[in-house]
């Protein structure tokens, strides 16, 4: 990466390639932070990196993967500095009553969604946020990158560093994880019954 200055050709690399991506980043950092001015400061930091090292990009690669690889990396040096841990909001700090994760198998609840799309029209952008964001990191970091940024596995694989087959079944996995979190919260709601099975 570039400490010094960087001159003339690497900005105008930087704002064709990088910066129409911005809005991506962004959208990202709110998914990892729910503070808008950490997201803020994690998408600035982002781009000034991308920035110092956009000699190392190479052309004809997915830029959007490139960025997000470093928004990563970005993210883990913050979360290392600070010895904290990723946010794992609890829907349980919304008054819902979840079970313990290891008391459920992923998508036990998976029946009770009669018309999905419907169920979730009802829920706003926040309330999805918030239940993507108290998901396991690797999970939420692949439903991020395959379900938010429509990135292809492969390219998710790249970024997060795992095999492909590790991205589908974490994609498997986050999505039944996010559609049991969403199912508490619609009962809690009383859209639906605890108790309703429908087929």
């Amino acid at each position: 990466m570039n400490a010094g200055p960087i001159n003339h050709a690497q900005s105008e690399r930087f704002k064709r390639l990088a910066w129409p991506l911005m809005p991506v980043v962004l959208r990202s950092a709110q998914y990892l932070d729910r503070r808008a001015d950490h997201a803020d400061d994690l998408a600035q930091e982002t781009m000034i990196k991308a920035m110092r090292a956009i000699d190392s990009y190479q052309d004809g690669t997915d830029m959007k993967a490139w960025l997000m690889t470093i928004l990563r990396r970005t993210h883990i040096d913050w979360l290392r500095a600070k010895k904290n841990r990723p946010l794992q909001l609890s829907l349980e700090a919304q008054d819902v009553d979840l079970p313990a994760d290891e008391d459920l198998e992923a998508g036990c609840f998976d029946e009770s969604w009669h018309e999905p799309e419907a169920m979730m029209s009802r829920f706003d952008d926040e309330s999805v946020t918030e239940a993507l964001r108290s998901l396991p990191d690797d999970l939420r970091w692949t439903l991020l990158l395959v379900d938010v940024e429509q990135m292809e596995h492969a390219d998710a694989a790249t970024v997060l560093n795992v095999a492909v087959g590790t991205i589908k079944s974490r994609t498997h996995r986050g999505r039944a994880m996010l559609r049991d979190r969403l199912h508490q919260w619609a009962v809690q709601r009383g859209w639906i019954s605890s108790q309703e099975k429908l087929s």
